[in-house]
Formats: C-alpha cells, structure tokens, sequence
C-alpha cells in the first residue's frame, strides 16, 4: 500500500481487563472478606488509546492490534473495541491462555490493591502483526516496559518494519522506577512520535526531571534519535520540541473537586496528541488539545467514560484557564 493510501491509526500493544472487586476492608492473612460488586473495564494502551481516538473522531478508522487468549476476558475486550467502532481485525487470539488481567481489590474512599497476570499480552511481538491488515498511517505501539517480548527486541523490529512500510511512528512507556529504560533506547531512531510523561523522559534522557531541565531533556531525547517530535507531559505544562523549535504550554487550573480520577489521563492525553499529529497541526495546537483531552478523562473514574468529540472537548474547555507556562 503506498504511504499516500494509508489513513487512520492503528493502536498496538498493552491490553488487559480490570477485574474490579468491592470489599469493605482488605483482611489479614489467614482471614476473609466478602466481595461486594465486581465489575470489569478494559485497559491497557490499545482499549485506551483506541476508543478515545474514536470517541474524538468518529470517522476515522483506528485498528487496535495485540494479543488476546481464547476467554471470556477476551471476548469482552473484543466486543467492547467493536461496540466503540474500533476495528478488531489487528488481535491475534492465543490458544490456552488467558488474557491479561488485573484483579483489583477496591476499598470505597481507599485504597486499591493490584494482583497482575502478564497473560497474552506478554507474548505479543513482531510474529502477532499482521501489517497487511492495518491500514494506518500512523502506528501508535505502548506500552514499552510492560511488554516482554517488545521489551526484549519485537519493539524495535515492528517499528522498523512499520517505517519500511512508509507508516509513521510513535510510542509511549509506562513509568517504572527501575534501570531498565536503555532497552527503549534503541528504538527512538526509528521513532517519529515519543509521547511520555516527566518522570518517562527523564529516566530515558538520564536527566533529572525538574522545571529546569525540561528543554534539555527534550534535545537530548532529539539527539538519542527521535526523528519527529519529543512531547512531554505533566500535571503542571506539557512541552514540545520538533523542526519547530520548543514549545512550552501550561496545563488547565480545574476546580476543586473536579478531578474524578486519573486512570488513562496519560492515555487520552496522548489520544489528543495523535489526533493533531494526524491532523499537520503545528506543535502548540497539538499540546492544547492534547491537554484538553486529559481535562476529560480526569472527570470521569474510568479511563475513557468522560472523552467527548474534538468539538464538544474544545467547547467544554473553554471554561477554564491555563497556568502560565513557567508555573
């Protein structure tokens, strides 16, 4: 498929269901407790990323790609990308595991506990993408450091053959307070879009991220080989460093009580980031919706509840101010 065909963005990596349990006290050992409600949510980059990409933009086709198992979990993530319009034809279904998931102990006004079973999404890699079936410009790949098989070296071989294939890049971590950040390191060369948090660009720039800093993370990340664009976000600002030059935008001061919870913020934030890439807005158009975009997840206590339309998200925002950059 020539370059000038493709259209749309294709969602690869991370997908898991939340098994959320509801229980009025976390027991000792050797003690019990009962579970009050269960209720299950998709995660992960790909149900994140892809279905608020169509929330934003209902005519544009965005494919998820991953790897499922052959289980009820599986079946939910399916029926919930198809329910949302986001194409399915990307998943690869792994006999006799199980999809990942995440059991959640939930107490209400505490805190959560977290069990995780790696599951199918640990073995995706470069033999579960069928790039035939993607018709993308754009291939969106997270999460970088929960992936095994991406962490290992797939990463770097489906970026590789996504730019032989004339489809533009980009990628995105989760934060880990770990060294393991240089196994990303050979794959910003063939990046065109990092979009990562402070705490992110810092670890993989080797920089400390502070206020002072962020330019010069941004450069150096530039110099490790991203070939497009460095975005950076926080609560604070989100900054931008491409042909353009560096931009620096400050975030939206919300109301107290505004915020309903932050899951998939960073998500959406990055949704609203590929939106304007796609899109051939320039570096600080992008960064305001981008940042809008994180405006809407935060209103809501799941990940994708609160995303609107690109119109119904920059009318809604208007009611609010933004910090100056430097604060």
């Amino acid at each position: 498929m020539k370059t000038s065909e493709r259209k749309g963005i294709a969602v690869a990596g991370s997908i898991l269901v939340d098994k959320i349990n509801e229980i009025s006290a976390y027991p000792n050992a050797g003690e019990l407790t009962q579970i009050r409600s269960i209720q299950y949510a998709a995660g992960g980059c790909v149900p994140n990323v892809a279905i608020d990409l169509k929330k934003i933009a209902p005519s544009l086709p965005v494919c998820a790609v991953g790897k499922i198992g052959d289980d009820a979990e599986g079946k939910f993530v399916t029926s919930l990308l198809l329910s949302n319009s986001v194409a399915t034809q990307g998943l690869t279904v792994l006999a006799g595991e199980k999809t990942s998931f995440t059991e959640v102990m939930s107490i209400p006004g505490g805190q959560r506990t977290f069990f995780v079973y790696p599951g199918a999404s640990a073995n995706f890699g470069i033999a579960d993408m069928n790039f035939e079936a993607i018709d993308g410009k754009i291939l969106h790949l997270g999460y970088f450091l929960l992936l095994q098989k991406v962490d290992d070296g797939d990463g770097l071989l489906i970026l590789q053959e996504a730019k032989k294939r004339g489809i533009e890049t980009s990628i995105d971590l989760v934060s880990e307070n770990s060294d393991r950040y240089s196994l990303v390191l050979p794959c910003l060369p063939c990046t065109d879009y990092l979009i990562v948090n402070e705490l992110e660009a810092g670890r993989l720039a080797g920089i400390e991220p502070i206020a002072e800093n962020w330019e010069r993370i941004a450069r150096r990340l530039m110099e490790l080989g991203v070939q497009k664009k460095v975005i950076i976000h926080m609560p604070e600002r989100s900054v931008c460093l491409s042909k353009e030059g560096y931009s620096v935008l400050g975030s939206y001061i919300l109301p107290d009580g505004y915020i309903q919870g932050t899951t998939g913020a960073g998500d959406a934030f990055c949704a609203g980031a590929l939106i304007g890439i796609y899109n051939g807005w320039n570096d600080m158009a992008i960064m305001e919706f981008a940042s809008s975009c994180a405006v809407m997840a935060l209103s809501c206590p799941d990940a994708t509840g609160g995303m609107k339309t690109e119109t119904e998200i920059k009318d809604y925002c208007k009611q609010f101010t933004r910090r100056e950059a430097g604060q």
